[in-house]
């Protein structure tokens, strides 16, 4: 059973997103919060496996609690939700340690499946934020940086799989572009990761678009 903390200052959204996750025999709604401080107090308690948290919160915001949660709970899991207009604190709260985010109009099914996989430890990140993320580290340069040796190391295939990651889509849909099972993507993106020395999907974006014309002509 996956134990999750609902915090966001609306409580019609926490009513909507209990109602919808409480539809989950393996997920289990342990409490809510109205607040980012009131989050860090009930986890000690409540001993929740993935906090769902809001950004912009009054007393504490999402992402000032993502930095205290990573920093005292880090077996705690953080995924955001937020909306198009929260880029900035969606950057800060990835930085400061939360797994992912999601909108909050996303739909219960991909809701639920994003809270497991942030619980097994996978990042999940939805639309358009690898882009986003990508205007952070603008090409100084006209030419593209020498190949680092590990990258041309990986198979074709698993260069296929780290270009899907650059465009921010999901194992399911990587399974579904390229004809593979997911567990087969989920140990293509395990090998990637290793192979580059990347903590996660985020950073292997980044890579794979610095890189683009090498992957697109070596795959």
């Amino acid at each position: 059973m996956i134990k999750v903390l609902l915090v966001d200052d609306q409580n019609l959204i926490r009513q909507g997103l209990r109602a919808l996750l409480e539809l989950e025999s393996d997920l289990e709604i342990v409490g809510e919060a109205e607040n980012g401080q009131m989050a860090i107090d009930f986890i000690t308690q409540l001993q929740p496996d993935v906090v769902l948290m809001d950004i912009r919160m009054p007393i504490m915001d999402g992402v000032a609690a993502t930095r205290e949660i990573q920093q005292n709970f880090p077996k705690v899991k953080v995924l955001v939700l937020t909306t198009f207009d929260d880029d900035e604190y969606v950057k800060a709260a990835l930085q400061h340690g939360a797994m992912g985010y999601l909108l909050k109009d996303t739909p219960s099914e991909e809701l639920a499946v994003a809270v497991r996989a942030v619980q097994r430890g996978y990042t999940q990140l939805g639309p358009g934020i690898v882009k986003k993320l990508l205007t952070q580290f603008p090409n100084t340069s006209t030419q593209t940086p020498p190949i680092p040796p590990n990258i041309a190391e990986l198979t074709p295939r698993e260069k296929e799989v780290l270009k899907l990651i650059a465009i921010g889509a999901s194992n399911r849909e990587i399974a579904q572009q390229l004809y593979i099972s997911e567990g087969t993507v989920k140990n293509h993106v395990t090998n990637i990761l290793n192979r580059l020395g990347l903590r996660d999907r985020t950073q292997a974006a980044i890579i794979a678009n610095t890189y683009l014309a090498y992957l697109n002509e070596h795959s």
